[in-house]
């Protein structure tokens, strides 16, 4: 337990870090360029973003849990199992790449769309070396590395485009020495030194973000070449891989959409200028989904080995410690936001206060979601990747449906409330399910002690079965691992619910050894 508490700590500082460099890298953004302009921007990458989840087919998580099971056999399939994820990503990358830079659009979106294979296998090659255990990868080079490196590049546009002109450096890109200092930036919209020389804003600042994950996949791509043991390649490693993964990539690109299908409707029904608006407004929204990713990049492996092995107890004490890791650094900061909206909106430039309302709801809507856990990272660990694809699409239906018919008459607001009805059932349901099924719970007895991870567990004697597991317990865990290779492989004949309601023997209640 205190390793997975170091990773986790560890996933968190990389995303702290990473979500302040993000959040600077906005305020340049928003107070270096018109409001329209900066809309342009934050759509853009959100549609590449969204493009690049919807492309990596979830093989991601599937290098995490495959090369985690081969650490029995030395890792010896590991090197086939990442081939195989990478030819199928990289070459669905490069055809979708090469059509959208080929279509007539802006020089932003070519730029994004030449860089769209990077950013995809850039993702890929730093959550294989999770599979390894090793998270230091993972902090260095997408929480630390990653979002300094865009910051630096968008502060470089900006101070060009301003001392070209010959004017100071913008106030903004002084502002870099000091987060407290940021009130005092004012606003720079002076872009006419690119303009006077060809070179359009938006492709500028498109390149500034987008160069760094050619970095990251390269750094990534040298420390697998190095840990990968070296050997002829598996039979049956795409098979295996792919297997196991697909069914869970339709999941996957459901989950990007959410996460950033708001600002994409925001600008298609109210314009860019209100997308700049909301994207300010929601910043810290990143705070909460990086901290999110972090923590499940560290507990993912021990959770799916957990639940894999029909060990309850240890996943129960991982769902609430990570829980509890999860809520103690993030409620302050939504509590603080809310609070303090008003000014801090202030940072981002003239008009943007309009969007106190947003963070309200935003406040209220990640604490009730951090408090629901890891829920659905649960029940994707435990099997259930139907259960979590459902999921998914009733968040997505809701934050369309209430989108759709909130944002044409109130705005960002209208966005902000859609957005938090879908994140509600996205958290809301995976709980009901993991507390049914497994009797999971975020918040129990080992809560408490999540706090101090560097003490040593206190030794008791083991409870009786009766006393430690409930009903769904006994009726689950000798089943699970069962059931989430049936779900794995996409078998359509067996239901994995039902293979871990039911024993080995087909009877209700029943274990896997046949007693009851």
């Amino acid at each position: 337990m205190r390793g997975t508490a170091r990773a986790g700590l560890a996933g968190l500082a990389g995303a702290g870090a990473g979500a302040a460099a993000q959040f600077a890298t906005v305020v340049l953004v928003t107070r270096g360029t018109e409001r329209q302009t900066a809309g342009a921007f934050f759509t853009a990458t959100a549609l590449c973003l969204t493009a690049a989840g919807i492309l990596r087919l979830d093989a991601g998580n599937g290098l995490v849990r495959l090369i985690a099971r081969s650490r029995p056999l030395g890792y010896g399939p590991a090197r086939g199992y990442v081939r195989a994820a990478f030819v199928p990503v990289a070459a669905l990358s490069l055809a979708v790449a090469a059509v959208a830079v080929l279509r007539p659009a802006d020089p932003a979106s070519r730029v994004l769309a030449a860089a769209l294979p990077a950013v995809v296998c850039a993702e890929v090659a730093v959550a294989a070396t999770r599979g390894f255990g090793a998270m230091r990868p993972t902090v260095l080079l997408t929480g630390l590395f990653l979002p300094s490196a865009q910051l630096a590049g968008v502060a470089l546009v900006l101070w060009v485009s301003h001392t070209g002109a010959g004017g100071p450096a913008p106030a903004a890109v002084n502002a870099l020495a000091s987060v407290n200092a940021v009130t005092s930036v004012n606003a720079v919209t002076s872009v006419d030194v690119l303009e006077a020389v060809g070179v359009d804003p938006l492709a500028a600042l498109a390149v500034a973000w987008a160069w760094p994950y050619a970095v990251v996949l390269a750094a990534a791509a040298l420390w697998l070449r190095r840990r990968l043991p070296r050997g002829p390649r598996p039979p049956g490693a795409a098979l295996d891989l792919w297997r196991d993964t697909w069914p869970r990539s339709a999941a996957a690109a459901l989950q990007s959409v959410f996460q950033r299908l708001d600002v994409l409707v925001v600008a298609a029904l109210a314009g860019p200028a209100e997308a700049a608006v909301y994207t300010a407004a929601t910043r810290f929204k990143a705070v909460g989904q990086l901290a999110g990713q972090g923590l499940a990049q560290a507990v993912q492996p021990g959770l799916v080995r957990a639940l894999a092995e029909g060990d309850l107890p240890r996943a129960r004490a991982l769902y609430q410690s990570a829980t509890m890791w999860l809520v103690v650094p993030t409620w302050p900061i939504w509590l603080g936001y809310a609070a303090l909206a008003p000014w801090l909106l202030g940072v981002f430039g003239d008009g943007y206060a309009s969007g106190v309302p947003v963070a309200l709801v935003l406040a209220g809507t990640m604490m009730a979601a951090t408090a629901c856990g890891m829920a659905d990272v649960a029940l994707s660990a435990a099997g259930h990747t139907r259960s979590s694809l459902v999921n998914l699409v009733a968040a997505v239906a809701t934050t369309v449906a209430l989108d759709v018919l909130l944002v044409p008459s109130a705005g960002v607001l209208g966005a902000a409330l859609g957005w938090s009805g879908g994140t509600l059932v996205k958290n809301l349901l995976p709980l009901w399910r993991i507390n049914w099924r497994y009797g999971l719970r975020p918040f129990g007895a080992h809560s408490v002690s999540a706090l101090t991870p560097w003490r040593p567990p206190r030794r008791t004697a083991s409870p009786p079965a009766s006393a430690d597991m409930n009903d769904a317990d006994r009726g689950a865990d000798g089943d699970l691992c069962r059931a989430a290779d049936h779900d794995a492989d996409g078998d359509p004949g067996r239901d994995p619910d039902r293979a871990a309601e039911h024993g080995a023997g087909g009877e209700p209640g029943r274990r896997a050894g046949g007693r009851r």
